[in-house]
């Protein structure tokens, strides 16, 4: 995921956030799978995945503790 993809995820729903989690999450898990049966061709793909899940997950938690800090105030 590109730095560009980035600014596209701030601007998107806690909704849209939490789909994309779940399809990342998803998408972990059958690249797991292909990787112990040995049909994964580019094994830095799970990482790239993974690293893509956490720039979600960042992403959604800085949407929280803004609105906590809004709700707050």
């Amino acid at each position: 995921m590109a730095k560009k993809n980035i600014a596209k995820l701030r601007n998107m729903s806690p909704e849209a956030l939490q789909k994309e989690e779940l399809g990342l999450r998803e998408e972990i898990w059958k690249l797991r799978i292909q990787l112990t049966t040995g049909q994964l061709q580019d094994p830095q793909k799970v990482r790239r995945v993974r690293q893509d899940l956490a720039r979600v997950l960042t992403i959604r938690r800085e949407v929280e503790m803004q609105a906590a800090r809004t709700s707050e105030s």
